[in-house]
């Protein structure tokens, strides 16, 4: 852990000190700073944004009852996604995961937008990512992504560490399958197709 995440964590355990006393500020505070990483996260569970933001709320909400039992075993971050991730997984067996209808903007798109190799490369991986479970797509996200180590995933998923460990490496194994294939299927190379 590097010095800045230190001090984040240092930050949200006082944030959380606050809210066990009933600091609504506090857990303001707090879900302002986690909001766009637990929305990155949750969609590697889901891609309805409507379960997205319901399963942050309860997310926050079950932060805010158990502040005061926060005992600092991890960081606040590895707490708070533990939390994130069990009330996403009872949010996808309430709802399921229907696909959600395509974005509309992606048709408004402009020529300068399609060269836009940074939004085609991410796309690729969304796509990529799209073939794994569930829980695959967590351990990559949570690793790569968030940057957790594999014993804070083993915490947060509540599981053992070689539990993460298999998870992560056949989701590389699938991903290295499936990357290549979904290259050759994108509109850019089959312009370039004889």
């Amino acid at each position: 852990m590097n010095d800045d995440d230190i001090d984040a964590d240092v930050t949200d355990r006082m944030l959380l000190q606050r809210m066990s006393t009933g600091d609504r500020a506090a857990l303001s505070v707090l879900y302002r700073s986690y909001h766009g990483r637990l929305c990155r996260f949750l969609s590697r569970l889901t891609r309805r944004p409507d379960v997205i933001e319901e399963v942050i709320n309860d997310c926050f909400w079950v932060a805010w009852q158990k502040a005061g039992s926060f005992h600092g075993d991890s960081r606040v971050s590895t707490w708070l996604m533990g939390i994130a991730y069990r009330c996403g997984l009872k949010a996808l067996r309430q709802h399921g995961d229907e696909p959600v209808e395509d974005d509309p903007r992606s048709e408004q798109r402009t020529p300068e937008h399609d060269l836009d190799e940074d939004r085609e490369l991410r796309d690729w991986l969304s796509k990529g990512l799209d073939h794994l479970s569930a829980d695959q797509r967590v351990v990559i996200e949570l690793v790569y992504g968030v940057g957790h180590t594999l014993d804070d995933v083993a915490v947060i998923m509540q599981c053992p560490v070689g539990t993460v460990k298999a998870r992560l490496f056949h989701a590389r194994v699938k991903l290295r399958n499936v990357l290549p294939a979904l290259a050759g299927n994108s509109p850019k190379h089959k312009e370039n197709a004889p």
